[in-house]
């Protein structure tokens, strides 16, 4: 099974990949890619069975641009998993915390440990496009000054040192990752005890309308476990929104997708799977 992830290999979407329910077992090739627009390309083209990507952080908050992505391709979210994040400082083998005096990571790391760069105001802290990446470039090079802030799997894939265990502020960090397919892959591979289903949908902009868009759902039985917004590229002001919902049956979700069907201007099913 091939899986597309953004970023290096040893980063937490390789961790989540491995992880995910639906990917087990052996034969898993990650495919790392730069950017989650070429991640998703792949998906479609059919260059790979899935991809996983991030959708959530419980610090950080929501991947916006996986929303839109997510809209726009014909994808579906086939399954959900949570996966804790631990950002350990590491350099090359048998160097010590001392000699470091660069420390490199994605900016959204850094920003999850900040208490530990401000205890050590003599290392740079320097921006980098990838947690894992950071640790790849620091071995590629030979820096023994240069450490990265990433997962320990990206010690273990390019021989690193972890120098450092669990630097990040807040031991409650965890990231909500979906395995996506193409649209058709998905139907045919439906989750049976699905209780969790995503919807993108746009309403007429006058008021009143987006609470009685949630007014049908709560009046279908389902749980609004989220709601997020997106502005119409070209339409100031007006927002696409998404909402994740739980549901007991399948009756209740249909249920659900048909009184909302009637009162949006348009309704897209990104996907039903298992709450993780």
């Amino acid at each position: 099974m091939k899986v597309a992830i953004q970023g290096e290999l040893g980063s937490n979407s390789h961790m989540a990949a491995v992880e995910m329910p639906g990917t087990r077992g052996g034969g898993l090739e990650i495919i790392p890619c730069t950017v989650s627009a070429q991640v998703l390309a792949k998906v479609v083209a059919g260059e790979v069975d899935a991809a996983v990507l991030p959708i959530e952080n419980s610090l950080h908050g929501s991947v916006a641009e996986h929303y839109d992505l997510l809209l726009e391709l014909p994808v579906r979210i086939e399954r959900e998993s949570l996966l804790r994040i631990r950002h350990n400082v590491i350099g090359m083998p048998g160097v010590k915390l001392a000699e470091v005096r660069k420390v490199m990571s994605h900016p959204v790391a850094l920003s999850q440990c900040r208490r530990f760069l401000a205890a050590h105001p003599e290392i740079e802290v320097v921006p980098f496009y990838d947690t894992a990446g950071s640790v790849k470039h620091l071995m590629a090079a030979g820096s023994r000054e240069v450490a990265g802030i990433a997962p320990e799997l990206a010690a273990r894939e390019y021989g690193a040192e972890v120098l450092v265990p669990g630097v990040e502020d807040h031991a409650e960090n965890y990231t909500r990752f979906h395995l996506l397919r193409r649209e058709n892959a998905a139907e045919e591979e439906a989750v049976a005890d699905a209780d969790k289903m995503s919807l993108a949908f746009a309403i007429e902009h006058r008021p009143g309308t987006l609470v009685a868009a949630l007014e049908r759902l709560a009046r279908a039985g389902v749980n609004l476990t989220k709601i997020e917004s997106r502005p119409v590229p070209g339409s100031p002001w007006e927002y696409v929104f998404y909402v994740d919902v739980r549901f007991e049956t399948a009756e209740m979700a249909e249920t659900a997708l048909a009184a909302l069907g009637e009162h949006c201007r348009m309704l897209k099913v990104l996907g039903r799977y298992r709450a993780a």
